[in-house]
This record gives structure tokens, sequence and C-alpha cells, in this order.
């Protein structure tokens, strides 16, 4: 019975050895959509083509300057969606109204690059979009003129990996999908290829 449970562990410890397989969306980037890219574009170098840098989730906590279990739940929230620990953010400067003091932990982001950042748009495009109540594809104006677009979710539990008894509190977030692109025409085409579900322009 020993030698059976020694022999299972080795076989548990060889499978965690094993390297994990690239994200399947990298993959198709990789295989598939560099060169689609490149045809449509007209370029031959690969380097020069539009790719992901990097995708900033930024929750801004207003409750949390009267709750701190506030910030608390969204530190969790964006820890269980994209597999890193976030950050705090502070504020920058005292605003009275609303009775914030420069300094003062107001929300939290994650910045996610690499094999990180393909898993989590995949599952943002495949499984949480189309949990958006009434969703008819993101807004195609959401790009700021440098080839970066925003996303903003009014609600964390379109992640299924959430569990709704565990999370009290509707928290927002702004999704920042950051391009190496200079225009917004080119990081339009990579996202499409990417499969992130723009809406056609009405122009």
């Amino acid at each position: 019975m020993c030698a059976k449970k020694a022999k299972t562990a080795e076989k548990a410890a060889a499978a965690e050895a094993l390297p994990a397989p690239p994200p399947r969306l990298l993959e198709r980037y990789e295989k598939t959509i560099l060169p689609a890219l490149a045809q449509t574009l007209g370029r031959t170098n690969r380097l020069s083509l539009p790719r992901l840098e990097k995708i900033v989730v930024n929750m801004g906590v207003g409750n949390a300057v009267a709750e701190k279990k506030y910030l608390e739940e969204a530190l969790e929230t964006l820890k269980q969606i994209t597999g890193q620990k976030p950050v705090t953010t502070l504020s920058r400067k005292s605003i009275s109204n609303f009775k914030i003091r420069e300094g003062m932990p107001i929300g939290c982001k994650v910045t996610l690059r690499g094999k990180r950042m393909y898993e989590f748009l995949d599952r943002l495009v495949s499984l949480a979009l189309p949990r958006v109540r009434d969703f008819r594809g993101l807004n195609p104006d959401g790009f700021d003129g440098r080839g970066n677009y925003n996303i903003g979710l009014t609600e964390q539990m379109v992640f299924p990996e959430l569990n709704p008894d565990k999370f009290q509190y509707n928290q927002g977030m702004n999704i920042t999908l950051v391009t190496s692109a200079d225009r917004d025409d080119e990081a339009r085409e990579l996202l499409r290829q990417l499969g992130v579900p723009l809406r056609a322009s009405a122009t």
C-alpha cells in the first residue's frame, strides 16, 4: 500500500514538474493572427506588427473611505480573477467634499503581462463578456488615440470564478488593453483578430 502511495506521489510530482502549456490565445496570435496582420497591414517585418503589451485592471473603491472591508473585498476579487496579487492605489490629492485625504487607499489594480495577460483576455472574451446582461458588443469608440482600448464593467460577478456567496458588494472595474500600435485603426484590427467583440462603428 505504501509503495502504491509513493508511486502516486511520484506521478503527481512529475506532472507538476512539466512546463505549463502556452495559453491558447498566445498560440493563436503567433500562428494565425500575426500572418493575418502582416497581410492586412502590408508589412513583412513581424516586429513592426501591433501586439498586446499589457492589460491593466483597475478598481476604484470610493466606499473604502468609510469602510475598509470594501477595499479588502476588491483586493480579493482582483486576485481571483487575474491570478495575481493586486496593489493598492492611493489618492494623489485631498478632496474635502468626499472626505479623501492625500495618500488614502481608494482602490486597487493589477498589471498583467505575458502568459497571464493572454489567459485573462481569453477568459474575459470567452466567459465574462457573454455573461454581461443585454451584451451587444463593446463600444468601438473606447480607444484613446494612441492604440489603447478601455473597457468598463459595472459588476465583477460576470467572472464565473467568483463565488457569489463570498462577495457581498457590487464592484465595477476598468480594463485597459495596452498595445504597441500608435494608431487606433491598427489596434482595432489587432483586437478584432484576438476576438475582442467590438460593435460595428456607426460611421
